[in-house]
């Protein structure tokens, strides 16, 4: 899939990738897709929670190597 903006937040505990998502997003364009990769396993319950409040879009959430890779549409 194709992203707009890369955001790593490997080794980050709750809340920070969703906290540094959010900063992520602020200079992103409506429509342009963030790709953020975590290590916390609390990010997948965490990423969903976060769009459903922002109205922002998951559009996927994925596992590739001991890692979560989350694409999210800006709203």
């Amino acid at each position: 899939m194709n992203f707009d903006k890369e955001f790593n937040a490997s080794g980050m505990s709750c809340p920070l990738p969703i906290v540094k998502t959010k900063k992520a997003l602020v200079d992103m364009a409506s429509g342009q897709v963030l790709k953020v990769i975590a290590t916390d396993s609390g990010a997948v319950k965490d990423m969903q929670a976060f769009a459903d409040q922002t109205g922002n879009t998951l559009l996927s959430t994925s596992e590739e190597g001991g890692a979560y890779v989350f694409m999210m549409q800006k709203k």
